[in-house]
């Protein structure tokens, strides 16, 4: 249950960080109006609440492992929301990211340590 819990509360920050910022850029790049930047100030915070949901008690593995979700996050969004193309390199590299993600998260040091710290 806890790498569920860990997927879904990583998702659900990717798309509130993600789209947060897609929002302040369309505001800002696309003159799209500032409904858009306050929706993505919105948006950042509740990024902020989703990242301090989860069960490991250190900010910095967490935000550490966050980061490869937020790579590929940000190309997943890239292709669905804005047509983006990625190239191969696009690819191997947000695996590679995933990957280091998954084993700063869930190695077993991190999850003895997180036991230590209460989580």
């Amino acid at each position: 249950m806890t790498v569920l819990r860990i997927s879904i509360l990583f998702v659900l920050a990717a798309v509130a960080e993600i789209g947060g910022a897609w929002l302040i850029w369309q505001a800002v790049k696309e003159n799209r109006g500032w409904v858009f930047a306050v929706l993505g100030i919105m948006a950042l915070g509740a990024y902020g609440f989703l990242a301090a949901l989860q069960p490991d008690a250190n900010f910095g593995r967490v935000l550490a492992s966050y980061g490869g979700v937020f790579i590929a996050g940000s190309l997943a969004w890239g292709i669905i929301v804005d047509g983006f193309r990625p190239t191969v390199w696009d690819w191997v590299g947000s695996a590679v990211a995933l990957v280091g993600a998954a084993i700063i998260i869930l190695a077993p040091a991190a999850a003895s340590a997180a036991a230590e710290d209460g989580a």
